[in-house]
């Protein structure tokens, strides 16, 4: 049996994509660089994706917001991401928001 909920991403955690993605862009200094910001966008958007939606309560929980509130923290290069998400129902994850690891914690 195969265990698949719905995967939502609000508003908030679309424009932190963005958000990441054009920092790395601003960054890069050579045309490998902009290879790397692609994959980065890619993995995140695959981790998201793919790994909440079998397994949402298999990753850590987010030292606020409850037993629901979560963490996936997604290795990428030297560092990574980390997406904090809520289990809205049985059938329903909710991304609330994405940052990179080295990032300040959430706001």
């Amino acid at each position: 049996m195969t265990y698949r909920v719905r995967v939502v991403v609000d508003r908030g955690a679309e424009a932190d994509l963005l958000r990441l993605y054009d920092f790395m862009l601003e960054r890069a200094q050579y045309l490998e660089d902009l290879e790397v910001a692609h994959r980065a966008l890619d993995v995140i958007q695959s981790a998201i994706a793919h790994s909440l939606a079998m397994t949402p309560f298999l990753f850590r929980r987010a030292p606020t917001g409850g037993p629901l509130r979560r963490e996936l923290v997604i290795p990428f290069g030297s560092a990574g991401f980390v997406v904090q998400y809520e289990v809205a129902s049985p059938s329903l994850v909710v991304v609330l928001a994405v940052r990179h690891q080295r990032e300040q914690e959430w706001n």
